[in-house]
Order: structure tokens, then sequence, then C-alpha cells
């Protein structure tokens, strides 16, 4: 008896991928690095949700303008024409509180650096963005904007806050009068340079009472000290100094011995631009 075997089939096409089965998904690794990318536009959001949620921000910003609102409406309040102070420019005189809110800002300024050494937050920060340079550069950006912000609508409101009291004396204005509103956003601008100086100290030093030290030592006490040298080259040289080049920029009008607003904005962002260059390659090139 004879076994008939069935021929083998014969190959047929290749059916090709099953429509129906579902892709290879992307590796476990892949999908946080495309959703958590490292971005400016986020850096920026983390140092503005930093600076906004910590108690000592509130603290000091509100502590400058309670002083420069206080101080305006003092002066306001209790100026006469025959008091002797006819000749003080009638923004320097509604703003004089803005010497001491200098202070409040310039501390801000060094805790937002300086402090995150202080308190170890700068660990996390770089773990976050490796690249470190764009974390002082949103330091800086969301400083400079949230101080200019506030310190100019602060002027505005100390000065029709002052002129109510003023309107009916030799020093009446008006923001319509010819230089007012400039020295106003110029007087905010010098005190956003000033605390970006002092930003750019915190980072470089890496140390709170340092970088107060510094500054005060460094940018308030020593152009006194070298006033008193009787050289007319050093005169000269002072007025381009931060705290002279700041007054020249919240005046109305020119004040005699002070540079004019133009090289006094172009010397104070000088002196806080070198500060925050030699803070970034320090915190390029330094362990942490």
């Amino acid at each position: 008896m004879t076994t008939t075997h069935p021929a083998p089939a014969s190959p047929g096409p290749n059916p090709g991928p099953n429509p129906s089965t579902p892709s290879t998904p992307p590796s476990p690794a892949a999908a946080p690095t495309a959703r958590y990318r490292v971005t400016p536009t986020r850096v920026l959001r983390s140092e503005w949700h930093k600076l906004r949620s910590l108690r000592s921000s509130w603290i000091t910003v509100v502590s400058a303008i309670v002083m420069v609102l206080g101080v305006g409406l003092i002066m306001g309040g209790t100026y006469t024409s025959s008091g002797g102070d006819s000749d003080v420019d009638t923004v320097v005189l509604t703003l004089y509180g803005s010497m001491l809110g200098q202070l409040c800002l310039v501390v801000l300024g060094i805790l937002m650096t300086a402090g995150e050494y202080a308190t170890g937050m700068i660990r996390s920060s770089l773990t976050a963005v490796p690249a470190r340079l764009p974390v002082l550069w949103a330091k800086a950006a969301v400083f400079a904007t949230t101080v200019f912000t506030v310190m100019f609508a602060t002027a505005l409101v100390t000065f029709a806050a002052a002129q109510a009291f003023l309107h009916d004396t030799d020093q009446a204005a008006s923001l319509t009068d010819p230089g007012i509103l400039g020295a106003l956003a110029g007087n905010a601008t010098a005190l956003t340079l000033m605390g970006l100086l002092a930003l750019g100290l915190g980072a470089l030093l890496r140390s709170v009472p340092g970088a107060i030290g510094a500054f005060i030592g460094g940018v308030m006490i020593l152009p006194e000290i070298l006033g008193m040298l009787p050289y007319e080259a050093v005169e000269r040289a002072i007025r381009y100094f931060p705290t002279q080049a700041a007054g020249a920029l919240g005046s109305a009008t020119p004040i005699p011995g002070t540079i004019s607003p133009g090289p006094a904005l172009l010397a104070l962002s000088l002196w806080a631009g070198t500060t925050l260059a030699a803070a970034a390659l320090t915190l390029d090139r330094r362990d942490v």
C-alpha cells in the first residue's frame, strides 16, 4: 500500500506588518526628556516663582515702597517755600526716600543669589539647569523687570501724592512738565541697576554678609573717601561711580557737579554689567 504525502505549500507573498498591531512605544527615557526639557522660559518661570514665594522678597519690596512713599509724603507735607529748599529739584525732593529704598532693593538682589548659597538651594537650581549661566541671567531678568515696574509705579504715586501738598508752593509741578516723567523713570532705572550690581556681587562673593559689606564699602563709602583727595582727576572720575551716576538719573534739572543723564545711564549700566559678567565667569568655572 502506497502512502501519498501532501505537497508542501508554496510560500505566498509577504503579508507585511499588521496594520492593527500598535507601534513600538518610545523608550521611558525619551518621554521625560522631551516633556521636561530645560528652556529659557521655564528657567524664568522658576526664578519668578522663587522670588514671589519667599517671604523675604515681599518684606524687602514692601519696605522699599514704604520708604519711598513715606518720606515723599513727609517732604511734601512739611515743605514751605521759605524753608530754603527752593533750589532742590522737585523730583529729587519728592523721592528723597529712594536712598533708603535702595538699601532694601540691594538686600533683595543679594538674597536672590548669595541667599541660595547660604541655604544650599543653589545646588538644586544648578542641578535642574546644568548649563548654570541661564540661572544667573534669569535671576537678573526677573529682578530687573520686577524692581523697575514696582519702583516706577511707586515713583508715580509718590510724586502725585507729594504734589497734593506742594501745589501752592514753588515746588509745584505736574507729570506733563518737561523732564518730570523722564526723571521718575530715571529714578526707577537707577534703583534697578543698583540692585543688579548688588545681585552680581552676591553671585560673585557667594556670601550675604560679604556682599552687603562690599556694596556698602565699595559703592557707598569709597567714593566719599576718594572725594577728599585734592585732585581734579579724581573728582571727575567719582562722577561716574554708581551712587553719583544714579543721582544724576533721577533729576529733572541738571545737578551741579554731576554728569548728564545719558553718560550716567551708560556708566551705571557698565558697573552693573561688569559685575554680572564677573559673576558669570566665576559661576561657570568654580565649583558650587
